[in-house]
């Protein structure tokens, strides 16, 4: 069965598309194929095109137009016969949904819809948890100095709650993003794999981490303790 595998964090900065790499090369590597999707990709993809053309035009997405794309991307894994895909920051949309200023109730429910759409290929999230500011420093000095100042302007049009006006409350909001994610993927039936303190590992160690972790779902050879 194809499984995929979704990757999150805490903050930007925690290294969601470093662990996306490696574990696409890592499976490659076990002879899977694997479709590596990246998370500048859902404005080119071609399933995901109505969801670009409403982003440009408004500004925000309908829930249906994300349900149905979501449809047509999987029917075209399922097609092509991947036997995993890595999708960094794709599913379950959540950060996108809170953005858009939707309730948590109206995101539990998508929620439900959307684990329905994507039980053909076995949903499992990778959650890199640590600190939000540690995080945040990490992706100003990686990006550049405007990069901070540029990601707490982007969350304070996007009128967030709580609201975002300089770092702390950045980091403050983030802490409830972290919640509703967790918190609604876990009333799910979805995989959850929660790596903590990842501000504080190497890399490669976050990797053999999920790597262990994902092993139920794989079935895969992963790295000794």
């Amino acid at each position: 069965m194809t499984v995929l595998i979704t990757v999150w964090g805490a903050s930007p900065g925690v290294g969601k598309s470093t662990l996306c790499a490696g574990l696409s090369r890592w499976l490659v590597d076990e002879g899977l194929r694997v479709d590596h999707f990246r998370e500048e990709e859902i404005l080119t993809r071609t399933q995901f095109a109505a969801v670009a053309e409403e982003f440009k035009a408004t500004g925000a997405v309908d829930l249906g137009t994300l349900i149905a794309t979501t449809a047509e991307f999987v029917d075209s894994v399922l097609a092509t016969g991947d036997d995993v895909v890595i999708a960094d920051a794709l599913v379950p949309f959540v950060p996108t949904l809170l953005a858009m200023g939707h309730s948590e109730e109206t995101i539990d429910a998508f929620v439900t819809d959307l684990t329905e759409v994507l039980a053909p290929v076995c949903p499992v999230m990778v959650f890199l948890d640590g600190n939000a500011e540690a995080a945040l420093s990490r992706a100003a000095r990686r990006e550049g100095e405007r990069w901070l100042d540029s990601y707490v302007e982007k969350l304070a049009r996007y009128e967030v709650s709580p609201p975002v006006t300089d770092v702390a409350s950045a980091v403050h909001y983030l802490l409830r993003e972290r919640a509703v994610t967790l918190g609604t993927v876990g009333r799910k039936n979805w995989g959850l794999v929660v790596i903590d303190s990842v501000d504080g590992l190497p890399p490669d160690e976050v990797l053999r981490v999920a790597q262990r972790g994902l092993k139920p779902w794989l079935g895969r050879p992963a790295p000794p303790e």
